[in-house]
């Protein structure tokens, strides 16, 4: 009964956290470094907290090292972002981008000036605090609490519905579906390479180079490459 009521404590936060970032995202629209600072807050502090106060869950379980894990993990993330790009170069061209670039500006404030910056960011920080929330928080915490298929599930799917917000105006409809699809099941691999390693790095490295690729052709579409 003491595990039932934790793993539900869990995965209602990060309902509650997934739903304030989608109203910040989708209503306020607020600019890039707002949201930034938000989801910093939202994704960092709030698990934080709850490690806190939750003594026998310590964050340094999340953050064990090893070499052969992360070996794996380098050549796979290399492996996706010469797919993502790959895929981008060979189909990209049968969909329509264009309203990303014009999304972005006009939303967020984010435009072919600051991009290499906001691009960095998105590589670095970004992946790191999505790791830690959805890979570390909403999985290999609540793995330890619940079943194996409901962790593996509740993560992969609150990582994928938690970009609707975000991208829902981005794109056609057609490439919308296949995106949220590709988040779900990314999802579940950046779980896999989790439970296989007991640590947050084996995925964030594979997010690190996912972002990478599509930076990459966030450069293209701005015409900075």
């Amino acid at each position: 009964m003491i595990h039932q009521k934790k793993h539900l404590c869990i995965m209602f936060l990060i309902l509650i956290v997934c739903f304030i970032m989608a109203w910040i995202d989708g209503v306020l629209c607020s600019n890039y470094l707002i949201k930034s600072i938000c989801k910093l807050f939202l994704f960092l502090i709030i698990p934080s907290g709850y490690y806190y106060y939750n003594q026998k869950i310590t964050l340094s379980d999340l953050f064990r090292f090893s070499k052969q894990n992360m070996l794996f993990s380098l050549l796979l993330g290399i492996g996706v972002y010469f797919f993502i790009v790959g895929a981008y170069f060979t189909i990209g061209s049968y969909f329509d981008f264009s309203n990303v670039t014009i999304t972005l500006e006009s939303k967020i404030g984010v435009t072919k000036t600051n991009f290499i910056f906001v691009s960095l960011y998105i590589s670095l920080i970004n992946s790191f605090l999505e790791e830690f929330f959805f890979r570390g928080f909403a999985f290999l915490t609540l793995k330890k609490l619940t079943t194996k298929k409901v962790s593996y599930v509740f993560s992969a799917i609150t990582f994928s519905l938690y970009h609707i917000a975000i991208m829902i105006s981005w794109f056609t409809p057609l490439l919308f579906i296949l995106l949220i699809t590709s988040l779900f099941i990314s999802g579940l691999l950046f779980n896999w390479l989790n439970e296989k390693s007991g640590t947050l790095y084996a995925s964030w490295f594979v997010h690190i180079c996912a972002n990478l690729a599509i930076n990459t052709i966030g450069f293209i579409l701005f015409g900075i490459l």
